[in-house]
């Protein structure tokens, strides 16, 4: 039922109560069949069932078995290492989930504990979970509303709604009834649950309690949000299908033409199997990633953006558009006097620093805040506008004056009159509200009453809240009343706005220039939102797309209309959650900013969900992936980048990893294809897996960002994480570091002195390859080598490893290695030189190629 939209005496009658309200019996028989006033909770999973869906998918099963593989084999040791990964995957998986569930309680840490209600006409303090619609409940100021009521009576109630609405001011609210269609923000004669009643009092009647309530509806639409999954777990499930499936089909091949051909038999065969899964399968791969991840978010925290999930790292840099709310994000949220308006024949100075000086004395002394001469700006707090007001006069020392009479301010008549006694000893009105109240009460000729008429209207298009100002000269024994409001001389105007933060101006056109587009959704009005969205520099600003037309479109008109509009006002927590759906609809990967309690679903819809870690409520913090310790959109921009160099050092490791986890296994295949001895043992190709995973592979994680990465397009999130050219490179090096190394280790007689040299030669060429990788593009030899000081410490506990190998006997007895001499270490050195040169020409001519489609791409 539209409550906001009855008269006050068809709601009692309605809800079939009086005004002195309902009996405890009563209450009891509503409580009964209605049920508490409490959130409802989903039917839980149980602990252990939580814990293990996170140990079913493939990757977890691939590990599993590579883990059970090298059990097999006899290497305990690296079987443990490959469970630990196993379980602390699972764990972060499961981590993940329960931010709903915290979501969920913040929400319930909202709602008001106790309630104070009219029963049978006496005031009775309830526990606010007893709260049955129509009841009556008496509000005062400090008071957390205990459930959704339509107001019956107000004195001078202001409620603070922010945190559910998006609206920056506090609410002034009144009970007479408003329009059908009128907007959440808009419903004056409402008072919603867990918003906060900033002064005033009034009561009103229960009509919606727990689930029904708006915070009730928030909670649903929680519950019922399935979370994004990142694009980087997609792209690695994807990959970790495609060597799945790949591995499969060349086991089940080898199996039929080796049996076929060779009449291998059976345990030859099984142990075959076993080194090719161990050598292919590159088990060290999720454990880099997750260490790469994990000092992302070490370095985003130092940046002040606390991340929550380490896959959220990643989606930052794949952002393709940022949704921001208004206010405290964009702005400083903080009212601010921006613009002053003095009487149209002050241009003359000394008139004008007259009418200056009066509406400055107007501005801080016309007001609620300030009491005493001697109080300072830092200790005020209460009316934003007030404060506002103050703050743009505290510099000017302006004379503080007492107040002799006053009539507060109201909604009802929308102005505030103090009477003082001025400098020189005459008693004097000061009136301060809404311009067009003033003006029917101002002695004003037309053409001034069209000049403020004008500056009024030009004030409100550019989105300020306009405020009025104007005294009088009082006789000594006229006392203040509404009536003796006329004859005013109308001293000037002011436009108040929460005015935008220049980082976020920067942010804004940063991330413009990264290809990442921004959009703002607020709860405040449309001139608002626009003035705003133009200061800010967002592109489409022309049109502004309020909650109520989002109403009217269907979820394919949205999905156009989110394209070509960058401002969403008067916006819901529906209508929030409908835009983010739709920019994902698109294709779009998107990260969603907030600190309100209705920001929280479309938080969690969000690929990214980012809350304000100063002024952002408890349930946008849970709900989000990423908290932001500064309230600062510039912040955003910072993590997007360290995103992007984040995603960049994946690439090259996975790029690494690949090459030479297939290296090895082709030396298996090519030793099975020819019926020939395994040229290493299952026990050698897992020294060479992990001495190079835990040494080489996490070097290239500490890679700095690409001077150019904040110029270039955001990827396509649909691109896979290997692209053509990426097989290109994998199957061509590969096949560097495998022939040559195979070939010059068959020109000894000992098998010992093979392997050996066929090892030191893969462990050295991925050393050389792993500098490769450090540009995918771009010469790998620059000034930023000297800069990765992890390079040089892999580089050099890959030696002291690899030596002990070579010199050491209990080690030689170990892996099954031998000595080398000197001779037999240049052909070596000479071999892996070759291969970083190779790759080194390749770069380059494929980076030549690459530019030139491009350039053709452009000019078609």
């Amino acid at each position: 039922m539209k409550w906001h939209n009855l008269k006050k005496e068809d709601i009692t009658r309605s809800l079939n109560i009086s005004s002195e309200g309902m009996n405890q019996k009563e209450r009891l028989m509503k409580l009964q069949s209605e049920g508490p006033n409490s959130l409802s909770e989903k039917n839980e999973l149980k602990t252990w069932q939580k814990l293990g869906k996170h140990f079913i998918d493939l990757l977890m099963i691939v590990l599993m078995v590579a883990a059970l593989l090298k059990g097999i084999t006899g290497s305990y040791v690296e079987m443990g290492i490959i469970l630990a990964v196993v379980v602390i995957n699972g764990l972060i998986g499961y981590f993940q989930e329960r931010k709903a569930e915290e979501s969920l309680n913040g929400l319930k840490q909202m709602m008001g504990q106790e309630a104070v209600i009219l029963s049978e006409g006496i005031r009775k303090t309830v526990d606010s979970n007893t709260l049955v619609v129509g009841d009556i409940v008496v509000l005062q100021s400090g008071d957390v509303v205990p459930a959704d009521i339509r107001l019956l009576e107000t004195h001078e109630l202001v409620i603070e709604e922010s945190a559910l609405t998006g609206e920056s001011l506090p609410v002034e609210k009144q009970e007479e009834e408003l329009a059908e269609d009128t907007p959440l923000g808009d419903r004056t004669n409402m008072a919603f649950s867990g918003t906060l009643v900033q002064a005033g009092s009034g009561n009103g009647a229960v009509v919606a309690t727990g689930d029904e309530t708006q915070i009730g509806q928030i909670n649903a639409a929680l519950q019922s949000v399935q979370k994004q999954t990142t694009p980087l777990i997609r792209k690695m499930n994807q990959l970790n299908k495609q060597i799945f499936k790949g591995l499969m089909g060349f086991i089940v091949f080898l199996i039929f033409f080796t049996t076929f051909r060779y009449g291998m038999n059976f345990s030859l065969l099984l142990s075959s199997v076993i080194a090719l899964i161990v050598s292919v399968i590159p088990e060290g791969l999720p454990a880099v990633l997750t260490m790469i991840l994990s000092m992302g978010v070490k370095e985003m925290a130092q940046e002040k953006a606390i991340v929550k999930s380490m896959p959220a790292v990643e989606t930052l840099g794949a952002m393709t558009v940022i949704c921001s709310d208004k206010t405290g994000t964009l702005t400083k949220n903080e009212m601010t006097v921006v613009d002053i308006v003095l009487p149209m024949d002050s241009e003359e100075a000394d008139r004008k620093m007259s009418a200056e000086t009066r509406l400055f004395s107007i501005m801080n002394n016309c007001q609620d805040l300030k009491l005493q001469e001697d109080q300072q700006l830092e200790e005020l707090s209460g009316n934003p506008t007030e404060l506002a007001l103050l703050k743009y006069v505290d510099p000017l020392s302006v004379p503080y004056l007492d107040k002799l009479e006053k009539i507060p301010f109201s909604s009802a008549y929308k102005y505030m009159a103090t009477v003082h006694r001025n400098t020189e000893g005459k008693k004097v009105l000061f009136v301060k509200g809404a311009p067009e109240v003033l003006l029917e009460k101002a002695k004003l000729s037309s053409v001034q009453q069209k000049y403020w008429e004008q500056k009024a209207a030009d004030l409100a298009k550019e989105g300020r809240r306009v405020l009025g100002f104007a005294s009088k000269e009082l006789i000594e024994n006229e006392l203040l009343t509404h009536e003796i409001l006329n004859e005013l001389t109308m001293i000037g105007l002011t436009g108040i706005i929460d005015p935008p933060k220049e980082s976020a101006i920067h942010a804004v056109k940063e991330a413009q220039q990264a290809g990442v587009a921004v959009k703002m959704i607020t709860g405040d009005h449309k001139d608002t939102a626009q003035s705003i969205g133009r200061q800010i520099g967002l592109n489409h600003t022309a049109q502004v797309l309020e909650g109520k037309e989002i109403d009217y479109l269907t979820d394919d008109e949205l999905q156009m209309k989110v394209k070509s509009v960058d401002v969403f006002a008067r916006t819901t927590p529906e209508h929030k959650l409908r835009i983010v759906t739709a920019l994902q609809q698109n294709g779009d990967v998107v990260g969603m900013t907030g600190d309100g309690v209705n920001d929280a679903p479309a938080l969690k819809k969000a690929d990214i969900g980012i809350a304000m870690g100063i002024k952002g409520s408890e349930v946008s913090k849970q709900a989000a992936d990423m908290v932001l310790a500064d309230d600062n959109f510039a912040t955003i921009t910072r993590a997007v980048k360290e995103g992007r160099r984040i995603f960049d050092n994946l690439k090259k490791t996975i790029n690494f990893f690949l090459p030479t986890a297939l290296a090895q296994g082709l030396i298996v295949i090519f030793a099975l294809l020819t019926n020939r001895e395994l040229p290493l043992t299952p026990v050698q190709i897992l020294w060479v897996n992990m001495v190079t995973t835990i040494t080489l592979s996490y070097a290239l994680g500490f890679e700095q960002a690409h001077p150019k990465i904040m110029q270039r397009m955001p990827r396509d999130p649909k691109e896979p994480i290997l692209s053509g050219y990426s097989l290109f490179r994998i199957l061509y090096v590969s096949l560097l570091i495998t022939i040559p190394a195979y070939l010059l280790s068959m020109q000894y007689d000992s098998i010992q002195v093979q392997q050996t040299l066929l090892l030191q030669n893969i462990v050295l060429a991925q050393a050389f390859y792993m500098i490769n990788c450090r540009e995918l593009l771009d010469p790998a030899i620059n000034k930023n080598l000297f800069k990765n000081r992890a390079l040089f410490i892999s580089l050099g506990c890959l030696a002291i490893l690899q030596g002990a190998v070579l010199l050491l006997p209990i080690a030689q007895n170990m892996i099954g290695t031998t000595a080398l001499s000197l001779s037999q270490h240049l052909p070596i050195l000479l071999n892996t030189l070759i291969i970083f040169l190779v790759v080194e020409v390749e770069k380059l001519v494929s980076k030549k190629i690459k530019a030139r489609k491009t350039a053709k791409e452009v000019m078609i």
